[in-house]
């Protein structure tokens, strides 16, 4: 069980998912699964950008990039 107090944002956000006839449940149990998904792709980025921005890591890519070149197929 769940309870969750909602501003005026979330209740028309609510009205807009269950539009279609989709439960309240149902749009909830989503938008959760929905909003877990963009955190860890968010997270992702952050990270990603984090060990672009690291000098040894880009040697190291750049060096493992050198050492495979023989292997791209053009």
């Amino acid at each position: 069980m769940l309870t969750v107090d909602l501003d005026a944002k979330a209740e028309k956000a609510l009205g807009e998912l269950t539009s279609d006839g989709r439960s309240v449940n149902d749009a909830v149990r989503e938008a959760l699964v929905v909003a877990q998904r963009l955190r860890r792709m968010e997270l992702a980025r952050i990270a990603a950008e984090r060990l672009s921005n690291d000098p040894a890591d880009r040697a190291e890519a750049e060096a493992i990039m050198r050492d495979t070149e023989h292997l791209r197929a053009w």
